[in-house]
């Protein structure tokens, strides 16, 4: 359901407005007549929903809730467009209510569920709704929405522990800049004064040039990091610096692991859920291929496309890219000749998903002393600098 604003005449000849809730113009058009009103103009009020849903995407938890939700009350026999109605109602998250609103009005309209969420591309992407439509055509939509639930679910924890695990090292980092800074820029000017006339080595004159670069060109040194950082993002945009960075992660020890799992964990759960929903192998692997989040895995997942295309078998690409474990390619090469690949790639990621867990943990581990070991060489360096003039006064005096 949906308002709408109209203008009409009496049959007086007078103008009226008001606000009228009908699920399409054309139910409006038919309240209008009731009322022996002749329409001027009929606006819908929540015109330009769609394109603030586009561009504010609604978070993959609350959509993962919403299928999750809306699996229970088809599966209870609710009929979808009063499915629709109730989860409108309940729906905290007002963008996705507002969504709601528009695929309940599309679905009141006659279109599918696919079509409907078809019009939100941001917020429902080609693996939703290639998915959901395999279910309708298949009879099957509860069970595909409760996969989509499920695997939503799985993303969001593994994205939340990888984020949380950063959060510390980060912010380490940030508080160690800040007092590196600080001490440069108002703690070591107090020291050039007293330690003019002593004799300077290397660290102390380090030290010193630094403090007077930031102090003097700090307005030029804030311009370069700037556009030092807008071109370094403006190449990371592009299909050949997405390779090149996505080589070198993959190079760091135990971070690299890790981040290769989760990429390979992610890719086994997108293909085998599609695969287990009744999408065709091949659109399965051309969507799997964009939602992996690895450049490097989506060329071989291309590859392996054209493979299968071929009638050769899914394994021979993915080995000879090196990034597939012999475990996993052993598993899938078996999978493929018994025709239970669906079944064995969601296990390969249930399984690669707990490793990666421990991989996380180790990663974040090894990098914590990792960042505390480089706060302290810098900030210990800057102390060595301003310290050691003192001590080459105080033996000099004390020689006298």
């Amino acid at each position: 359901m949906g308002e709408f604003f109209y203008t009409a005449k009496t049959a007086g000849g007078e103008n009226v407005t008001g606000t009228i809730t009908a699920e399409n113009e054309a139910g409006v058009l038919r309240i209008l007549d009731e009322k022996s009103l002749f329409p001027i103009s009929v606006v819908d009020k929540s015109e330009g929903v769609r394109e603030q849903a586009a561009k504010r995407r609604v978070r993959t938890r609350d959509i993962g809730i919403m299928y999750g939700q809306l699996a229970d009350l088809i599966g209870s026999g609710v009929p979808l467009l009063r499915a629709l109605d109730s989860l409108i109602r309940s729906t905290v998250n007002r963008r996705l209510s507002q969504l709601l609103k528009e695929i309940r009005a599309a679905v009141a309209d006659g279109k599918s569920l696919t079509e409907a969420f078809r019009q939100f591309p941001e917020v429902f992407p080609p693996l939703h709704t290639t998915m959901v439509q395999a279910g309708e055509r298949a009879s099957f939509l509860e069970d595909v929405l409760r996969s989509l639930s499920g695997f939503l679910e799985r993303l969001d924890e593994l994205r939340s522990k990888v984020i949380g695990s950063m959060i510390y090292p980060i912010i380490l980092s940030a508080v160690g800049l800040v007092v590196l800074v600080g001490a440069l820029l108002f703690f070591v000017p107090r020291f050039e004064p007293l330690l003019a006339n002593t004799k300077m080595l290397l660290p102390t004159e380090v030290v010193f040039l630094m403090s007077r670069a930031l102090r003097l060109f700090w307005p030029v040194l804030l311009i370069a990091g700037g556009g030092g950082t807008a071109l370094l993002w403006g190449s990371l945009k592009s299909v050949a610096g997405k390779r090149f960075i996505e080589r070198w992660r993959l190079k760091i020890p135990v971070v690299g692991t890790a981040m290769r799992m989760v990429a390979i964990s992610r890719f086994c759960r997108i293909l085998g859920t599609m695969l287990a929903n009744g999408v065709p192998l091949l659109q399965a692997l051309a969507i799997s291929k964009d939602a992996t989040g690895s450049t490097l895995l989506a060329d071989l997942i291309a590859q392996a496309a054209e493979n299968v295309r071929e009638g050769k078998p899914l394994t021979e690409p993915l080995r000879e890219g090196g990034l597939f474990p012999d475990q996993i390619l052993a598993m899938i090469a078996v999978a493929e000749e018994s025709n239970r690949l669906d079944k064995v790639l969601v296990n390969i990621s249930d399984t690669v998903e707990r490793r990666t867990n421990r991989q996380v943990d180790q990663a974040v581990r090894l990098v914590e002393p990792l960042i505390l070991c480089a706060v302290a060489v810098a900030i210990g360096f800057l102390a060595l600098g301003l310290l050691l003039p003192i001590f080459t006064m105080a033996s000099t005096l004390g020689s006298r």
